[in-house]
C-alpha cells in the first residue's frame, strides 16, 4: 500500500511529524528511554535559543539545557513521567537553561509514549514560561468570574454584534433568558437607545472604546409591562416603556499575541451595571432645584403686578420653562358655572381685564379639564400615535399630545382648571408633573380668586 504521493506510510509520515511539532503553540522535546533528546520543536528553539540540530541527539539535558545542579531534579521528574501509563499526563514545573545563560522556570506536562509494538519508548514534555502560563491561567480565570460572580453585568459580541457570552447579572439586569440573548443580534435584544448602544460598540470594535464608563438609556426588548407602573424605573408617564440606565465600559477584545492596531478583532466585552435608581433621583433633584427657582422667580415678579389676573399669567409663564408647551386658564363664571377661556400661554389672549370676560369653551361630554374640575383632583392623559385629532377634539392646540389639568382651588372653592399641554416627544406627565402642576396651580388659584373679589388697582 502507498501513499498517493508513490511513498509508503512510514515514508509520508516522516515529513510530517517535524511539520506537526513545529506548528505547535507550546515548546516541546523528546527524551528516549536512554534519556537522548530526539525531538525539538521550533517554540522550544524560541524559547530557550538552542538549535534543533544542536539539540537533538545529545545525551541528556543536563550541562547545556539544564544547570549541573540541577540535572538530577529534572532527571528524577522526567523519568518518573516515563513509568506511568502512556498518555497519562504529569503536571511538571521545573528550571531549564537558555543559550545566553539566563535560568527559565517552565511549567508543562510530560507524557511517556511507546513504539508500534507498545513498547515503552520514551517521554516528551510540552512547557512554557511559568509566568507567560500563569499569566494565561489568569486570564482564563478572569474571563470566567467575570461571565460567572462578577458584581457587574457582561456581555460578548462577535465582530457582527451578536451575543456570544452572557453572565447571569446580564441576563437579570435586561430582564431576559440567556437562551433569547445568545445568538442573536444584540440590536435585536432591545426597544429603545439601540442607536447609541450599537455606535459604542462600532467604535470599541474600531480600537475607540470611550476613555471612561457611559450612562446608556435602553429600553428592554420583553421588559416586563408591570414596570411601567414602577416610578423608579418608568420616567413617570402613561404607557411609556420602562428605561434603563447602564453605566458601561466596553473592552475590544483581540486575539492572543495581536494586540496591533491592524489586528482583526474578536468582538467586544460590554461591562454594565444599572444604575437607574442614582441617576433617576439625580435627575428628580435637579428638576426640583429648578422648579423651585422657577416658582420664586414667578412670586416675585407677581408681586410687581397691580392686576391680579395678569400675576397669574405670569406664574403660568415661569412654570412653561422646561415643563409644557402651552398652558390655557378656565375659570368657572359665577352666574353659570361654564368655564371661561381667561387665557393661553403663550398665547393671543394675554392678560384679560377680568376673569370672566373671556371665550366661553364648550367641552365635549368627558373631556379631561370638567373631570378634574368635577372631582376636584389632577386628571392627565395622552393622545398617543395615530390619533391626529386628537387635540382639535380636545380644542387644544393641533401639535398637543400630554395633556394634565389641574383644578383651581381657593376659599373653599373651585374656580376653574388650569391646563398644560406637551407636544409630541416628550414624556407624558409624570407623578413629579403633577405635583409641580398642583403648586403652580395654587399660585394662579390665588392670584384668580382675588380678581373675582375685584382686587387690584
Amino acid at each position: 500500500m502507498t501513499t498517493p504521493s508513490g511513498l509508503s506510510p512510514a515514508q509520508g509520515a516522516a515529513p510530517l511529524l517535524p511539520a506537526l511539532l513545529d506548528g505547535l503553540d507550546s515548546a516541546l522535546f523528546a527524551l528516549d528511554t536512554t534519556g537522548r533528546v530526539t525531538h525539538w520543536n521550533r517554540q522550544a528553539e524560541r524559547l530557550l535559543g538552542w538549535p534543533r540540530d544542536d539539540a537533538v541527539g545529545r545525551p541528556g539535558l543536563g550541562g547545556w539545557a539544564v544547570r549541573d545542579c540541577d540535572t538530577t531534579d529534572v532527571h528524577n521528574r522526567l523519568a518518573s513521567a516515563a513509568r506511568q501509563q502512556p498518555g497519562v499526563r504529569v503536571p511538571q514545573e521545573f528550571p531549564l537553561l537558555r543559550q545566553d545563560g539566563v535560568r527559565l522556570l517552565v511549567r508543562g506536562s510530560a507524557v511517556a509514549y511507546t513504539d508500534a509494538d507498545g513498547r515503552p519508548a520514551g517521554v516528551w514534555c510540552a512547557f512554557g514560561e511559568a509566568r507567560a502560563r500563569q499569566g494565561a491561567e489568569r486570564d482564563a480565570a478572569l474571563a470566567a468570574a467575570l461571565l460567572g460572580d462578577s458584581p457587574w453585568a457582561v456581555l460578548v459580541v462577535d465582530p457582527d454584534l451578536r451575543t456570544v457570552s452572557v453572565n447571569a447579572r446580564a441576563c437579570a439586569a435586561l430582564g431576559l433568558p440567556a437562551a433569547d440573548l445568545l445568538g442573536e443580534p444584540v440590536a435585536e435584544s432591545f426597544r429603545g437607545g439601540v442607536e447609541e448602544l450599537g455606535s459604542a460598540l462600532e467604535h470599541a470594535l474600531a480600537g475607540q472604546a470611550p476613555d471612561g464608563p457611559v450612562d446608556l438609556w435602553l429600553t428592554p426588548r420583553d421588559a416586563d409591562e408591570d414596570a411601567f407602573a414602577d416610578p423608579v424605573h418608568a420616567a413617570g408617564g402613561l404607557g411609556e416603556p420602562p428605561r434603563r440606565c447602564l453605566q458601561s465600559g466596553f473592552l475590544r477584545l483581540a486575539a492572543t499575541g495581536g494586540r496591533g492596531e491592524g489586528s482583526a478583532p474578536l468582538g467586544v466585552a460590554w461591562l454594565f451595571e444599572d444604575v437607574t435608581r442614582s441617576r433617576q433621583g439625580s435627575q428628580e433633584a435637579a428638576r426640583r432645584r429648578f422648579r423651585d427657582s422657577q416658582l420664586a422667580r414667578a412670586a416675585r415678579a407677581a408681586a410687581e403686578c397691580a392686576d391680579p389676573l395678569e400675576a397669574a399669567v405670569l406664574h403660568l409663564h415661569f412654570a412653561l420653562t422646561g415643563f409644557a408647551e402651552h398652558a390655557l386658564l378656565d375659570v368657572r363664571a359665577p352666574a353659570t358655572g361654564a368655564l371661561v377661556r381667561t387665557a393661553e400661554v403663550p398665547g393671543a389672549f394675554g392678560a384679560p381685564a377680568s376673569a370672566t370676560r373671556g371665550v366661553p369653551v364648550r367641552y365635549r361630554p368627558g373631556h379631561p379639564a370638567p373631570q378634574a374640575l368635577d372631582g376636584g383632583v389632577p386628571v392627565r392623559a395622552t393622545g398617543g400615535l395615530g390619533r391626529s385629532g386628537w387635540a382639535v377634539d380636545h380644542r387644544w392646540p393641533k401639535d398637543a399630545e400630554h395633556a394634565l389639568c389641574v383644578v383651581l382651588r381657593s376659599g373653599g372653592r373651585s374656580l376653574g382648571v388650569v391646563t398644560f399641554l406637551r407636544a409630541g416627544g416628550r414624556r407624558p406627565f409624570g407623578r413629579d408633573d403633577v405635583a409641580f402642576g398642583e403648586d403652580v396651580a395654587l399660585r394662579v388659584a390665588a392670584a384668580v380668586d382675588l380678581s373675582l373679589r375685584g382686587g387690584g388697582a
